[in-house]
């Protein structure tokens, strides 16, 4: 399997532009931990290790690494998007507690199947989905009672 830099690269070359400096940052950034994030906490985690780079540049760059495959928007909150690094990971969904923000992943092969027999009854190819489900984990529900 090839390094995330890599498949980077070569998308990239593909679109005529090149792995600049900037972009190879963010995309280290983006898969040196595995979690949710949204643009202005990969700023900070950069401006947090030394790299100075702008929000601009993020901006730009994270469409660039949804394209490719590497990353998935994942959710729209609190005015922004969070984002998810997918790229050697198996897919998977989400639930959502509303009350805490935590996020858990899950992978279910119903969905698979219902992604899949619901995409045939409809006449379409599927090529995946995204699946987030949300209301109030176990500690939340205890805390509304």
């Amino acid at each position: 399997m090839k390094t995330e830099i890599e498949v980077f690269r070569e998308f990239l070359a593909q679109k005529g532009m090149r792995l600049t400096p900037e972009r190879e940052a963010v995309l280290v950034e983006v898969f040196a931990e595995h979690d949710h994030f949204d643009i202005d906490e990969l700023f900070m985690r950069l401006r947090q290790k030394g790299q100075r780079i702008s929000r601009a540049s993020i901006y730009r760059t994270l469409p660039l690494l949804v394209e490719s495959g590497l990353v998935n928007e994942v959710y729209f909150e609190e005015g922004h998007l969070h984002y998810e690094h997918i790229y050697g990971h198996e897919h998977h969904c989400h639930l959502r507690c509303l009350g805490c923000r935590q996020i858990v992943e899950f992978r279910d092969d119903g969905v698979e199947e219902a992604e899949k027999r619901i995409g045939q009854a409809k006449g379409f190819e599927t090529t995946g989905h995204k699946l987030e489900i949300y209301g109030y984990c176990p500690q939340c529900q205890g805390k509304k009672k």
